[in-house]
């Protein structure tokens, strides 16, 4: 790979952090996953940034997590930033599963959903599974009006994906019917639901978010960090940290469960079958 796997542009008190991968429709692998922690820290340290936009390359957002792009690097150890834990390389089993995506999945995401300063989601196209993910730990989702929403993996088994947000951003029912069915789903049904703040024609999604950011970007930024933690303080207390530890306590069953039934923790499902499930070609 020749390109960064993200790209970091300032404009003016708006640092924007683009995944850059849009040859495989932004699939996230560690690579990206430390390219962006990288990104993020950077606009942090930046005094002038004010908002952190997350945007996606090409046609699409994320499909999600790399499970079969020649980027693929499941087996290649990083620097861990995210929880003390010992290096998957060289792990068996599930030991080596639970040891990666601690970090590198659900680690990160809540490091980055802690991160003090405004983000907002600019999501077009398919926001699928682990892209999921990297849009929920936002503030803000602003998407096109052709965007769709899907966390397929229940096809594989596993309840849902690592960054367990769904009832907290969807509610228990619509949350339900989004992993029970996997299905696509609308930017006006997530609209409807409360997991996007507004959805604007395909044309006019940068300008939107732009504005959106230059509007935020006026106010005090310590009252915003306050803002921010506050909101995200409320939300614990609503169980949503401890609900994902349970829940990631359940994927990794769920993996274990596949590699003991089939030798294969994904119950041999690949990218191509994924997007085929979701209406994809």
């Amino acid at each position: 790979m020749t390109e960064d796997v993200v790209t970091y542009e300032r404009r003016g008190a708006t640092a924007v952090v683009t995944m850059n991968r849009p040859r495989y429709r932004n699939a996230q692998n560690s690579a990206m996953t430390y390219a962006l922690d990288a990104a993020f820290t950077r606009a942090v340290d930046d005094a002038e940034v004010k908002v952190i936009v997350l945007a996606g390359a090409g046609d699409h957002f994320s499909a999600g997590h790399d499970i079969g792009t020649p980027g693929r690097d499941v087996d290649v150890s990083f620097e861990r930033k995210a929880v003390l834990w010992w290096d998957h390389v060289d792990r068996p089993g599930g030991d080596q599963r639970f040891a990666r995506e601690s970090e590198v999945y659900l680690g990160m995401c809540r490091r980055w959903r802690e991160i003090p300063k405004p983000m907002i989601a600019m999501v077009q196209g398919a926001c699928v599974a682990g892209g999921l993910m990297l849009a929920w730990v936002c503030d803000l989702i602003i998407c096109s009006d052709d965007a769709f929403f899907a966390d397929p993996v229940v096809r594989m088994g596993i309840p849902g994906v690592e960054y367990f947000a769904h009832p907290w951003v969807l509610g228990p029912r619509a949350a339900k019917e989004f992993l029970f069915t996997g299905d696509r789903f609308s930017a006006a049904w997530a609209l409807e639901r409360g997991m996007v703040n507004r959805v604007v024609p395909r044309a006019e999604l940068e300008s939107e978010v732009d504005a959106v950011a230059a509007r935020i970007a006026g106010m005090p930024q310590f009252g915003l960090a306050l803002a921010k933690k506050a909101v995200n303080q409320a939300e614990d207390q609503m169980g949503l940290r401890a609900g994902m530890d349970s829940v990631f306590g359940l994927h990794h069953f769920a993996h274990a469960h596949n590699a003991e039934v089939s030798a294969d923790p994904l119950a041999g499902l690949d990218a191509r079958s994924m997007k085929r499930a979701t209406g994809g070609q």
